[in-house]
């Protein structure tokens, strides 16, 4: 449960009574771009990975948000997603955030590259980078920037 201490599966089963009163709800920060107080809250609780459950480094801190944030947030990646692929702004070697692709397709589709031109008798180089932090020291006037050369605005 988030910190609004309503559980998600209590709240899937009512999805058919709630769901007209949580677009009302939705209206106004969909409208002014300004998501609730309430709604940025969190309740951050470790996740168990792997290994020994007696070593803290094996544990994730995850943040337990209110429902209707995240319904909120569900709604607005949708949307965002569904204009990105009709404007064919994501290319198709993007695997990241992708429905559909993962870590996993990226490297098969990297193994079929590299085999190719070693097939080929070309010269492969490889330098790996780490991303995994990047997008958290992003300005966010640059991300808004790239957003509005995709259609996107506030």
């Amino acid at each position: 449960m988030g910190p609004d201490g309503m559980h998600p599966q209590v709240l899937r089963g009512l999805a058919d009574v709630i769901a007209k009163p949580l677009s009302i709800i939705f209206e106004r920060p969909w409208r002014t771009g300004e998501v609730p107080e309430d709604w940025r809250k969190a309740s951050v609780t470790p996740a168990f990975k792997k290994g020994k459950k007696e070593d803290l480094g094996n544990y994730s801190p995850v943040s337990l948000t209110p429902f209707p944030g995240n319904v909120m947030e569900q709604l607005v990646l949708d949307v965002i997603s569904k204009h990105m692929e009709e404007k064919k702004f994501i290319r198709s070697g993007q695997h990241g955030f992708t429905k559909g692709k993962s870590y996993l397709t990226n490297l098969i589709a990297f193994y079929n590259g590299m085999t190719g031109w070693i097939d080929e008798g070309r010269a492969v180089d490889v330098v790996y980078l780490d991303f995994s932090k990047a997008f958290d020291t992003v300005s966010h006037n640059i991300l808004i920037g790239e957003l509005r050369k995709c259609e996107l605005d506030e």
